[in-house]
């Protein structure tokens, strides 16, 4: 992936510091606690800890793209926990803001990427197959950063034909580059870097600027859901 100069460097903040509780990461929050309730355990490990929440989210909650709104409380964690999809920043911010509340530090990375495999109605919609930005999160696991990518439920990776994406808590765990039988499905372009807190006018700027046909398609309240 090409990195993006100026856009928040992962030494920008300490480990610390992501492991406290925004507007977006709203932890304390009711429904939050009980989304990570199970995993408040001593006797599990944060790897452990953190693979479950992983499940639950990636599983928990359908991968939907077409789902998107500008405003400031849409991407908000206790709001998209309490809806039954998301895309992949929803969902990412959701992982966050539960890894968070368990004490785990964790942070919103942010790519630009390609989908090979069923893009007949992203192309339509959007006049192209690339992702962007696209959602993933780093969490901080054994004295090291490590990539956790939540998006794509089991249930649409069975009906894709692509294998759902594991994490170990060890190994970086991106996008699938080819599917069961072979052929490309993710392709990554662009690494726009991590970010301490959701970077909402990066966010609407970055997706008006790839996706020309994008205001036709947004209603008065700035919402487009397809």
């Amino acid at each position: 992936m090409k990195s993006i100069d100026g856009i928040d460097p992962e030494t920008k903040f300490s480990v610390k510091e992501n492991t406290n509780s925004t507007y977006f990461f709203d932890y304390e929050h009711p429904v939050i606690q009980e989304m990570i309730q199970q995993f408040k355990n001593d006797t599990l490990s944060n790897d452990e800890k953190a693979i479950g929440l992983y499940l639950k989210i990636r599983d928990g909650w359908r991968y939907n793209p077409y789902d998107i709104v500008f405003r400031k409380d849409a991407l908000k964690a206790s709001n998209i926990a309490q809806k039954k999809h998301g895309h992949c920043i929803d969902k990412s911010v959701l992982y966050i803001a539960g890894l968070r509340g368990l004490g785990i530090p964790a942070k919103l990375h942010l790519a630009k990427v390609k989908n090979h495999i069923a893009v007949e109605r992203l192309t339509e919609k959007f006049g192209t197959n690339e992702l962007t930005p696209h959602g993933m999160v780093d969490v901080f696991l054994n004295d090291r950063w490590v990539k956790a990518t939540p998006a794509f439920n089991k249930e649409l990776c069975r009906l894709t034909g692509v294998e759902p994406l594991e994490f170990d808590g060890k190994n970086d765990s991106i996008f699938q580059a080819f599917s069961s039988e072979g052929q490309e499905f993710m392709e990554y372009l662009e690494d726009y870097g991590s970010f301490g807190d959701v970077p909402l006018e990066f966010i609407e700027s970055n997706m008006r600027e790839n996706y020309p046909k994008l205001d036709s398609l947004l209603n008065e309240y700035g919402e487009l859901k397809l």
